[in-house]
């Protein structure tokens, strides 16, 4: 995923606005429809627009924004009351396996190590 911050300027204002609302709705069941109807675009046109400015598609993009933000959660969670898969399901992963795989992908370790702090 690039860099949303550094690219913005020299983005098209249907992919600003297409990732304002998936940062602003992660914690939400969106999908490309949502994301399409919220900028008044067609589903195909966010889908275009995604891979030709940033190589990916727009629900990778909310995939890796939701790994973003269950990876800083679980770097602020306390090990004793929270679990990796409250954390998870909080940003709409529900399958276990699946979280854990991806998670590790991202940040080269486990989930439940970021929990630990080791």
């Amino acid at each position: 995923m690039r860099n949303y911050v550094e690219t913005s300027a020299a983005q098209p204002r249907t992919l600003r606005r297409a990732i304002t609302f998936i940062h602003e709705n992660a914690h939400r069941d969106i999908g490309l429809s949502d994301i399409a109807a919220a900028i008044n675009v067609t589903p195909r046109s966010v889908q275009y627009t995604f891979r030709r400015h940033l190589g990916t598609t727009p629900l990778e993009y909310l995939r890796r924004v939701r790994l973003d933000r269950a990876h800083r959660d679980l770097l602020a969670a306390d090990p004793s009351v929270d679990t990796v898969m409250a954390i998870a399901g909080r940003w709409r992963f529900s399958h276990a396996g699946r979280f854990s795989i991806a998670y590790r992908e991202a940040f080269g370790t486990p989930p439940s190590r970021t929990l630990r702090g080791a």
